[in-house]
């Protein structure tokens, strides 16, 4: 499943063969595989704000694993029972990921962003038995508990209370090995909802395969990581398959070391502090993340950075902000995508020349992806229609948690089918244009909101953007732009204007915004994408 290294993609694709071992386990690859061969290698490290940085080796994360699956078999956790984990980005959260796995439980990463209601939602759905949390997390749960008859244990990381068992109490003393129970590729070890843009979230189950289905992509947007010195760090919640599968998790299982750092609203200038401080080589940074760090004046000057490459995945990057880091921080992002129920199957790889501003890149070796339309049949070059995966992947869920028609819809005959609209050119470069519900129908034009969002961010006034079709009796739909401006600009009807010809010059006069309201913020969801439904919705409500 590893890449070997060649001068050409195409060579890259050619000679890829996939070879996942039939007893594969995620808990045993990247924790007591390492511990056995490396014991004293660092594997974690956390930054603390006050410079007390902390560090576990792998003999420390397989120890502490094993402690933990003994203590979850203590109370009767079972093969294929789900555990939730509702936890920030710490030592704890690995470990219990690791002793999740270990034992043949399903883990179930919840974000602490989430509501009182988002949470039920997915606690009572997946029938979750054990929790592991922390006081914040308490507080979600104190009002919620008595309504999920399924959850019978509680634990926090930070210590015990009433009707909650302590973590670390609960693994003190516990023998340091466990056997890890029997499983291969297909055994469920992994349950993610889906971010919601679209309809109530649905569990994607992932068996253990799914970790190895992400090491090619990985490798390709890294350039052939692990090299030398190697570290990663992603802003993004570990309870997102972003966060854990695009970086954590396949980190760990290549010998890398990974930098876990504080929950936190994104803050840019803590950001480039954390990649400093803590020499970070290997970054998986969402768009709206790199946006954001636009606001810090010359980074590489006022920061220490080493950084050697920089992947960007969970919407589109666009090529005013592809351009943007490449001029201002000296690397060529490598974007790449996916979705929670087939993750990293295409990607840029700059450093064998498969780079493109406004592209996401090519079908990463190993992965088939196509264009197709709703028959299920490839669509000709240059075409829009939707992207799609053919199975079997090894990246691809198993299916939606009990929701068998919601997993038949998701395919048509050995496609599975993304929602996503893109194009392909001449050259196998793949275009992202926006969910399929997301495009925008105007005077008979189909507008994608994509391109039209880059264009306004590359706007001097304009932070982020979001764009809708709001309804429209003469045209179905017109154009609507949600702006959140930089510091130092006020919105005003003047500004507007200037917005729409910035547009209206730069793409089309079928594709500007008609209509520009300036706000403080856009809904997003735990992995950072807008949520143009709830915009959508507004609107629609505000019409009738």
């Amino acid at each position: 499943m590893l890449l070997e290294p060649r001068d050409t993609f195409e060579a890259l694709r050619r000679d890829f063969r996939w070879d996942i071992p039939a007893d594969f386990n995620i808990g045993r690859v990247v924790s007591d595989e390492w511990a056995a061969k490396a014991p004293d290698q660092v594997c974690l490290q956390h930054f603390s704000p006050d410079g007390q940085h902390l560090s576990m080796t792998y003999r420390e994360l397989a120890a502490q694993s094993s402690a933990l699956a003994h203590a979850l078999t203590d109370l009767h956790v079972l093969v294929g029972d789900r555990v939730a984990l509702l936890l920030p980005q710490s030592f704890e959260t690995v470990v219990a990921h690791v002793a999740i796995y270990k034992m043949g439980a399903i883990a179930l990463p919840l974000a602490l962003l989430f509501g009182e209601e988002a949470l039920e939602y997915r606690l009572r759905d997946a029938g979750a038995k054990v929790i592991v949390t922390n006081s914040f997390g308490l507080q979600r749960l104190k009002t919620i508990k008595a309504r999920l008859p399924a959850l019978e244990t509680v634990i926090s990381i930070d210590g015990p209370g009433p009707d909650v068992m302590g973590f670390h109490a609960l693994i003190d003393g516990r023998p340091t090995h466990f056997e890890i129970a029997e499983s291969g590729p297909d055994t469920p070890a992994l349950m993610i909802y889906t971010s919601g843009t679209t309809g109530p979230p649905k569990g994607a189950l992932h068996g253990h395969r799914v970790l190895a289905g992400h090491i090619p992509g990985f490798q390709l947007a890294h350039d052939y990581l692990p090299q030398p010195g190697d570290k990663v760090w992603t802003p993004s919640d570990w309870a997102w398959a972003g966060g854990l599968l695009n970086a954590l998790l396949p980190a760990l299982m290549l010998g890398v070391p990974v930098v876990s750092s504080p929950a936190q609203k994104f803050d840019p200038h803590m950001a480039f502090r954390i990649m400093s401080e803590m020499k970070v080589r290997n970054a998986f940074i969402p768009p709206t993340a790199l946006r954001l760090l636009k606001v810090v004046e010359a980074p590489r000057e006022a920061h220490d950075l080493v950084l050697r490459s920089i992947g960007s995945a969970g919407e589109s990057l666009g090529r005013e902000t592809y351009e943007w880091v490449k001029s201002v921080l000296g690397i060529v992002p490598n974007e790449f995508y996916g979705q929670t129920e087939c993750n990293f199957v295409l990607s840029s790889a700059a450093h064998l020349g498969v780079t493109k501003g406004g592209f996401i890149g090519k079908a990463v070796p190993g992965h088939e992806v196509a264009i197709i339309d709703g028959d299920g049949q490839e669509v000709p070059v240059g075409e829009t229609g939707q992207v799609a995966i053919r199975r079997p992947d090894p990246v691809m869920f198993l299916g939606y948690w009990n929701n068998e028609k919601a997993t038949a819809d998701k395919f048509v005959s050995d496609w599975m089918k993304t929602g996503d609209l893109g194009r392909q050119d001449e050259d196998g470069y793949v275009q992202f244009f926006g969910r399929d519900d997301d495009v925008i129908t105007s005077s008979g034009y189909r507008i994608g909101p994509a391109e039209i969002e880059d264009c306004l961010i590359g706007h001097p006034a304009v932070r982020l953007a979001a764009v809708i079709g709001k309804p429209d009796a003469l045209r179905t739909e017109i154009v609507k732009a949600f702006v959140v401006l930089q510091d130092g600009f006020a919105g005003n009807p003047a500004l507007a204007a200037e917005i729409r010809d910035w547009v209206k010059n730069r793409l089309s006069m079928h594709e500007y915004p008609r209509e520009i309201e300036f706000v403080g913020e856009l809904p997003l969801t735990t992995s950072g994408k807008v949520i143009r439904r709830l915009l959508r919705d507004q609107e629609i409500a505000k019409a009738s």
